[in-house]
């Protein structure tokens, strides 16, 4: 199981997904360690296509684990330009490295802003409480 931990240079959602700025309008999304703590066992993980394009909230794939099954949502508006395929073979990286390997999908911000919207670590660290 991953260690709980919440990278400063992240951005949260109360649906406890990380988002973090690569630059030139990109994001990377993925789960918190809380959430893959709480999710148990990841067996699998259905991921957006890329070229879709995705608003605030709507539910984009899905993660699958020994527990339950849970909705992955679109955290900001935008395109998908890239998915992390490496977890169709092995999508316990969620839980081993959520920050890491066990990213899920790149999407190309419709509004550069939009991070703005979202808490940062210490916020989200206040909401678990």
């Amino acid at each position: 199981m991953s260690t709980l931990n919440y990278p400063e240079d992240l951005r949260y959602t109360t649906d406890h997904e990380w988002v973090q700025d690569k630059g030139e309008g990109v994001v990377r999304i993925g789960v918190t360690s809380y959430a893959a703590d709480a999710l148990g066992d990841i067996v699998y993980v259905s991921l957006p296509t890329v070229g879709e394009s995705h608003t605030p909230g709507d539910s984009v794939g899905e993660i699958e684990s020994t527990k339950s099954v849970s909705d992955i949502y679109a955290p900001v508006a935008g395109e998908v330009v890239a998915v992390n395929d490496t977890l169709d073979s092995t999508p316990e990286l969620i839980n081993n490295d959520s920050y890491g390997g066990g990213w899920m999908y790149e999407m190309r911000l419709e509004d550069p802003t939009a991070l703005d919207g979202l808490m940062d670590s210490q916020a989200y660290q206040g909401q678990l409480d």
